[in-house]
């Protein structure tokens, strides 16, 4: 039987508090966080975004965007308040409740048909309980799945309500371009399209060995995602462990090239913390300190854990497209992952196809990311690399981009 999920996202949530606190802005160009011109927007109104002011915008660029907006600072203990009476009205409909972040959550509410309704009804009795109890607005997205469920909430924004039904996932999913799908950041995207692939049905069409090939482990998450199958469930308990590592530079990095060769050395590191302790991540976070302290983080969540550097350096490659890093001069970069569980629970999947150990032909980013040819091999060849470092020293091997011995800094 096909479960039931929800995810459900309060829309410009920063802002929709403050003009719920204030009425008298409510329907203006609110932009919370940047108030100063060298700092950074943490959120804006859906009035704001109709001038292009987003999230992680400089404010000096929002300014020159949206001259009559209303900057606001954060309040964030004002919107932890807000966001736990929210939750605790999910928690009402169902116990299985996964906080994705302040604003967000997956429900699954199988089961719960003869209590509340069918989905599209539940989903419609937690909207009408949020907006007469908090005066809050949210956006409901339903599906069998987390991914589905996801983008359908995503699509349906503001104040939207989007079902997808068993059976019509495939149909909703293909028309949509592939920067819908989980993962697939800027510099994915930008490869996808460079193989001619533009819709989760181009995707699609694609077959498995090719993605593998082309993203490694990650393909084989495309390849799932693009025929709408992701069978991960809500996990009400989220683990905190983390394991990662960060670097504050002397000098601030001015160039993104600069930028990728120093997480190409974290991601690595990171990794091999991971393959030491026996554990595999799935949530993978960036975190960027730029050079007027100002911190900004972005994290994904893959469809299966890794302890990769290949994959999670790919990953990062992607988040960091979603910084200013480059506009802005950086201090600091960092790496971790989360989500953690034992590499024993993981079994290794089928071989797929023989691929080149150091990727593919004139790819750019991951030219120096060892690629091998299934999980089982992979993770050979990563062991292998591991003991002759703990033998003969870490510079004895590195990244073919990290010529001066970066690894060991």
């Amino acid at each position: 039987m096909p479960r039931s999920i929800l995810h459900i996202d309060l829309d410009a949530f920063y802002a929709a508090v403050e003009m719920l606190d204030n009425p008298e802005i409510k329907g203006k160009p609110v932009i919370v966080g940047g108030t100063e011109n060298r700092g950074v927007v943490s959120a804006a109104s859906y009035e704001a975004r109709k001038f292009g002011v987003r999230s992680a915008m400089a404010t000096a660029l929002a300014k020159r965007l949206c001259p009559h907006g209303i900057y606001l600072p954060v309040r964030m203990s004002r919107y932890i308040e807000m966001s736990g009476r929210v939750f605790n009205i999910y928690g009402r409909f169902t116990p299985l409740v996964e906080p994705l972040s302040i604003d967000e959550a997956f429900l699954d509410i199988s089961g719960c048909e003869r209590l509340f309704g069918s989905a599209r009804e539940t989903a419609r009795k937690i909207k009408d309980a949020v907006r007469q109890e908090t005066g809050l607005i949210v956006s409901a997205g339903a599906a069998s799945n987390k991914f589905i469920a996801k983008i359908a909430s995503d699509v349906g924004k503001p104040d939207g309500l989007v079902v997808v039904f068993p059976g019509e996932e495939q149909a909703f999913l293909d028309p949509l371009p592939i920067a819908r799908v989980w993962g697939v950041g800027k510099v994915t995207e930008k490869e996808l399209e460079q193989m001619g692939i533009r819709t989760i049905r181009d995707l699609r069409h694609l077959p498995q060995a090719s993605l593998v090939s082309a993203f490694g482990a990650r393909g084989r998450q495309l390849f799932s995602l693009a025929r709408g199958i992701d069978d991960r469930p809500v996990e009400t308990e989220r683990e905190t462990k983390s394991i990662g590592h960060e670097d504050t530079y002397g000098q601030d990095l001015r160039q993104r090239e600069a930028m990728r060769r120093e997480l190409l050395s974290i991601s690595n590191r990171v990794a091999e913390r991971l393959r030491k302790e026996g554990l595999r991540g799935k949530t993978v976070m960036l975190k960027v300190k730029y050079a007027d302290f100002v911190q900004v983080t972005r994290a994904i969540t893959l469809y299966n854990a890794t302890d990769d550097g290949g994959t999670i350096y790919r990953c990062v490659l992607d988040l960091l497209e979603e910084t200013e890093a480059g506009a802005r001069p950086v201090r600091l970069l960092g790496v971790s992952l989360s989500k953690l569980s034992k590499a024993a629970d993981h079994i290794p999947e089928s071989r797929m196809e023989q691929m080149p150990l150091f990727g593919r032909p004139g790819a750019t980013t991951m030219r120096a990311v060892p690629i091998p040819p299934d999980p089982a091999k992979k993770e050979r060849l990563n062991r292998a690399v591991d003991a002759i470092r703990k033998k003969f020293g870490p510079k004895v091997i590195v990244p073919g981009a990290l010529p001066d011995g970066k690894h060991d800094r």
